[in-house]
């Protein structure tokens, strides 16, 4: 892609799934990356695969995206690391799904760990770069545009994702550009532990029936959206919510229209 070998970048929650395709998939591409996480063993251990297939130009640093210091943090790290970073990629999310049971407590960590803390890390990468060119990607989900039993924290935090992304669109524009994508079902640790033995094929219909193309996504095809987004083959796009969901989205309560007889359906 255009406009990314020799560019560097931050990604939080870069230790495990879509967060860790992203940072491989830009090292790939020539970027040199600082990616965070909370368990350290998990980051050093990503880490160590990235060095050994990339060199060194990937970095960890282990931290909590809903502390109050750690966009500073990382952004500085940044900083010090390769100078003024080109990209960010908002990642690191609290996967809190709870309704009427949701605590005061509940309801701030989806926020100050979520969207909050995208906003904030957006506010760092502007506040302490003296260059004023990048892009920046946050990761929402399809949870931000539809409805789902038992979940007000985490698609209320979802939702939040696409206003944040038009206002800082609109405000960092012509310079900066500000875009989200929103995936379907990807496969992660976070969707085994949806299913009831922790494999694909426990749950086929969450994705042979819930996506137009039929199969479960890989953190790697997300990815490959994130870096698109980046690249100055993106370079049009901005205020804007990708949906990389496989047709999620585009699907009604019929969804493919398998079981339906009603209006034609075969």
């Amino acid at each position: 892609m255009k406009g990314l070998n020799g560019k560097t970048a931050i990604v939080t929650g870069g230790s495990r799934g879509i967060g860790k395709a992203a940072a491989g998939r830009l090292l790939e591409e020539g970027v040199s990356v600082l990616f965070c996480g909370r368990n350290e063993q998990t980051g050093l251990a990503t880490l160590a695969g990235f060095r050994e297939k990339y060199g060194d130009r990937a970095f960890f640093i282990a931290c909590d995206m809903k502390e109050r210091d750690t966009p500073a943090l990382l952004v500085s790290k940044a900083r010090e690391l390769f100078g003024d970073p080109d990209f960010l990629v908002n990642n690191a999310f609290p996967f809190t799904a709870k309704a009427l049971d949701a605590t005061y407590e509940d309801w701030m960590h989806a926020f100050m760990a979520g969207p909050a803390a995208y906003a904030r890390m957006i506010a760092e990468f502007v506040r302490q770069r003296e260059r004023r060119e990048g892009a920046v990607v946050c990761v929402s989900s399809i949870s931000g545009h539809i409805a789902q039993p038992f979940r007000w924290t985490y698609n209320a935090a979802k939702g939040a994702v696409k206003q944040l992304t038009r206002c800082a669109a609109m405000d960092l524009a012509p310079a900066i550009r500000v875009n989200c994508v929103s995936p379907g079902w990807v496969w992660t640790d976070e969707v085994a532990k949806a299913t009831s033995d922790g494999t694909r094929e426990s749950a086929p219909q969450a994705w042979k029936e819930y996506h137009l193309l039929q199969e479960l996504q890989e953190p790697e095809q997300i990815a490959a959206t994130i870096a698109f987004l980046l690249s100055d083959d993106a370079a049009v796009i901005t205020g804007h919510d990708l949906y990389a969901d496989s047709g999620y989205l585009t699907m009604g309560p019929e969804g493919l229209g398998k079981t339906a007889n009603f209006a034609g359906s075969m």
